[in-house]
C-alpha cells in the first residue's frame, strides 16, 4: 500500500494568479477532508472529521479554515450567489460538527470543502482556460 503525501505548504505559491490559487485551495482541500487513511480500509479523513471531536471550538476552527476557500473564489471574482452557496455548504458543515462527538459521522459524509472546491475549479475552468489541470485520481 503507497500512501501519496498532499503538497506541503513551504511548496506552494504565494501569488494570485489562477493556477496558485488552484494549488493552493486543491492543498486545503486534501487537508480538511481526505488527509489520513482510515487503517484497514481505503477511505481517509481529514482535518474537518477530526476537530469535530473536540465540541464547539473543533467545528468552528474547521469552518473557519473552509472559509478561506471561500476568500479566495470571492478574490478570483466568483459570484456573490456562488460564494453565498458555499457558505451554505460552510454553515452545514458547522451545525453538523457541533452535534458533541457524533457530528463527526454525518460530517464525514458532507464535506463541504470537497464541494467548495468542485464550485471553484468550475469556475477557474471556465473564466482560467490556462490555469486548467487534468485531475489525477488518487493512489490507493
Amino acid at each position: 500500500m503507497s500512501v501519496r503525501p498532499g503538497p506541503y505548504v513551504r511548496d506552494l505559491p504565494l501569488s494570485c494568479q489562477p493556477q496558485h490559487v488552484r494549488q493552493r485551495i486543491e492543498a486545503l482541500e486534501h487537508l480538511l477532508e481526505r488527509a489520513l487513511p482510515i487503517p484497514g480500509t481505503s477511505k481517509r479523513v481529514g482535518l474537518d472529521v477530526i476537530l469535530d471531536f473536540v465540541p464547539g471550538v473543533g467545528p468552528t476552527v474547521a469552518a473557519g479554515l473552509g472559509a478561506y476557500l471561500a476568500f479566495e473564489a470571492r478574490n478570483l471574482g466568483m459570484s456573490k450567489w456562488q460564494v453565498l452557496r458555499m457558505g451554505k455548504n460552510i454553515g452545514i458543515d458547522w451545525l453538523l460538527g457541533m452535534i458533541p462527538f457524533v457530528g463527526a459521522i454525518p460530517d464525514y459524509f458532507f464535506r463541504s470543502n470537497t464541494r467548495n472546491l468542485r464550485l471553484i475549479k468550475k469556475h477557474l475552468d471556465k473564466h482560467y482556460p490556462a490555469a486548467r489541470t487534468i485531475d489525477v485520481p488518487p493512489l490507493r
